[in-house]
């Protein structure tokens, strides 16, 4: 039985798009009575950091640009990019040279910088 790569392809899509759909929908139904859950906690906070060097600093358009590790909440790999500031004081902040630890998080389809700290 000959079953064609573009058909395959569609069926598999279908079948993720359905999973994801399946997940995001019964969420809702998980109960977390007792769970222990501080965001704040510093373990839980330097985990999401990666470590990063500031390139480039344009405070004309907010944007910071950064050598990185792998941002793993995003799931992007170790890269050179420009993201956008989430203020005026973190472009600030920032110094071409300086090492630096970073949370970037997809803020309304833009990648922004929401947490940037001088490494210790």
């Amino acid at each position: 039985m000959k079953i064609k790569l573009a058909t395959l392809i569609a069926a598999t899509f279908s079948l993720s798009l359905s999973a994801a759909a399946f997940a995001d929908s019964n969420m809702g139904n998980m109960k977390m009575d007792g769970m222990k859950m501080d965001a704040t906690s510093s373990s839980a906070k330097a985990a999401d950091l990666s470590d990063a060097t500031v390139e480039k600093v344009d405070s004309a358009s907010g944007m910071i640009t950064l050598k990185h590790s792998a941002l793993a909440n995003i799931h992007m790999p170790a890269m050179t990019m420009a993201y956008k500031a989430k203020d005026a004081q973190m472009v600030k902040q920032a110094a071409v040279g300086e090492k630096v630890k970073v949370k970037v998080e997809n803020v309304g389809n833009t990648l922004e910088i929401t947490t940037l700290e001088k490494a210790q």
